[in-house]
């Protein structure tokens, strides 16, 4: 990971600073080694009174609140929709620009959805406050499609998730654990967080189902992707599954392209000259990308790369990517970073 230009950061909120993508937001913020003068880390009421270390010095959780967006430049929002909706204005209010991990502003038309790896150009001369981070299953697949968009053109994509517990935060994380070791130990568990017991199990609903037939999840898939790639017909379908692993979010991708390719390496190569992926494809070796490559990884990883025999110009691939590091908090890292880039050349 390099980030270069955040140098010039005077005062950073990070709203959210105790979940678990706050949190690996912190931890990011360390590995770069770049100093910001005024770090104000806020939570909800229950988590204020907690103290974090940041390069060697203990800081104090706040509560959120108006008065903790005063004389703050950026501010980076992962939160629940509803507290996003109403402090995001606050923060712009104040004078912050705002880079916001919640699906609140991703689709409108002012609100640039940037993964810096495909879309950089939409900050380039952005001179509005909220930038937005598209949902976590979404950045890696844009980061595959897009060399596959210029190379070849994209037809239809077909993607199933398999989404770990994580992304549906800490209260999810801890419900699979517990429910783990329960059921290790002949103890029945009841779900909490989920609507069925996710311990040894998947579901196939991640969000409410909406009339088209598709949840929530499956929606921001399509919308998003779209939006990215600057394809508003590009036929798209998802299906998306929540499964009992903690961390790293997998995508079973099936493409058709406009343009076929000679053979499968000649796609080994293109996705290995593209920033933030990683081939790893060798099943004949046992070689391929699971949750344990991805988690802690900056990558977007890539492996059983075949060819689909059931159509001309098919093409499927397995994508996974830490949901929280490059789904979440490294993807607002570097859109800062991109932001900060431009507008020290302009």
């Amino acid at each position: 990971m390099k980030v270069t230009n955040l140098e010039n950061i005077r005062s950073l909120a990070i709203v959210g600073a105790t979940g678990l993508v706050g949190t690996e937001f912190l931890e990011l913020l360390a590995e770069s080694k770049i100093r910001i003068p005024d770090i104000r880390l806020l939570a909800s009421h229950e988590s204020a009174g907690e103290s974090v270390e940041i390069a060697g010095e203990e800081v104090k959780v706040e509560a959120v609140s108006a008065q903790a967006f005063q004389g703050v430049e950026v501010a980076f929002f992962s939160v629940p929709t509803e507290v996003t909706e109403k402090y995001v204005p606050l923060a712009v209010k104040a004078g912050a620009v705002v880079v916001d991990d919640s699906s609140t502003y991703r689709l409108q038309d002012e609100v640039p959805l940037v993964v810096p790896e495909v879309n950089p150009q939409e900050l380039r001369t952005f001179t509005g406050q909220i930038v937005s981070t598209p949902n976590c299953t979404v950045t890696p697949l844009v980061l595959a499609l897009k060399p596959l968009a210029d190379r070849f053109g994209l037809k239809r994509v077909i993607v199933s998730t398999y989404q770990s517990v994580s992304g549906a935060g800490r209260a999810a994380y801890e419900e699979l654990s517990v429910q783990t070791a329960a059921l290790l130990n002949g103890q029945p568990q009841e779900a909490q967080v989920f609507s069925h017991r996710i311990a040894f199990n998947c579901l196939p609903q991640i969000g409410a189902e909406l009339p088209n037939g598709n949840t929530s999840e499956e929606e921001k898939m399509v919308r998003e992707t779209r939006k990215i790639l600057q394809m508003p017909e590009l036929g798209i379908s998802a299906t998306c599954v929540r499964v009992p692993t903690f961390f790293g979010h997998g995508l079973s991708v099936n493409v058709e392209l406009k343009k076929d390719f000679d053979d499968v390496e000649e796609i080994r190569e293109l996705f290995d000259g593209c920033a933030g992926l990683k081939v790893l494809d060798k099943p004949s070796h046992q070689i391929f990308p699971t949750c344990v490559e991805a988690a802690g990884s900056d990558f977007t990883f890539v492996g059983r790369i075949k060819r689909d025999h059931s159509i001309k110009s098919g093409l499927n691939f397995w994508l996974i990517t830490d949901n929280i590091r490059k789904g979440a908090a490294l993807n607002a890292l570097q859109i800062m970073d991109t932001l900060f880039k431009y507008r020290k050349m302009s």
